[in-house]
């Protein structure tokens, strides 16, 4: 079982690329929305009873995919009301059961970035859409960068100038991703 743990900042393409990637590999697309859209039909995002619950039903799909060994694709961009333990806990709910969790960081430059979080596709998803807020967002320190695990397997790839076949593609070549049934 493989978990690829797409992560970067909203607008640079982790859903879009993602969903490649998921064709070309066979692996299950777990995007981050699918949780907090579950979790705020419930609790108001960032209140405590909203963060419990996004990230039992993380760590409980991770598990429970690494024990049925089906791989997945997850996206997630980290922000300040992610558990600090949140990515070992990721990182041990795999390997105890023989899994591997890969870390691919997408990134583009600001003005594309910018351009992307405002594509009106985003709204679909209840997503970021506004380039103001993204800012407002940076400045006030709600979007942080991911600390990956030590020894862990990870990249880095810049999507400005790459399509999400184009990103999918070195995605799997970089990490020798293997296609399953």
């Amino acid at each position: 079982m493989v978990l690829v743990f797409l992560h970067g900042r909203p607008g640079v393409g982790k859903l879009t690329v993602g969903k490649e990637l998921a064709t070309r590999t066979g692996y299950r697309l777990f995007h981050n929305h699918l949780t907090v859209d579950l979790a705020t039909s419930v609790f108001d995002f960032g209140t405590p009873a909203f963060v419990d619950l996004r990230e039992h039903v993380w760590l409980e799909v991770f598990g429970r995919a690494a024990e049925e060994d089906v791989s997945l694709i997850f996206t997630f961009a980290a922000e300040s009301t992610v558990g600090e333990t949140f990515v070992e806990r990721a990182r041990e709910a795999i390997e105890r059961m023989g899994g591997e969790i890969l870390f691919v960081e997408l990134c583009c430059d600001a003005e594309e970035l910018e351009r992307r979080v405002e594509s009106p596709g985003r709204l679909q998803f209840g997503k970021l859409a506004s380039a103001e807020e993204l800012r407002a967002l940076g400045r006030d320190g709600t979007l942080l960068d991911l600390e990956v695990p030590r020894a862990a397997r990870a990249i880095r790839l810049d999507t400005t100038s790459l399509d999400a076949g184009a990103a999918a593609a070195e995605i799997v070549a970089r990490l020798g991703l293997a296609r399953v049934a």
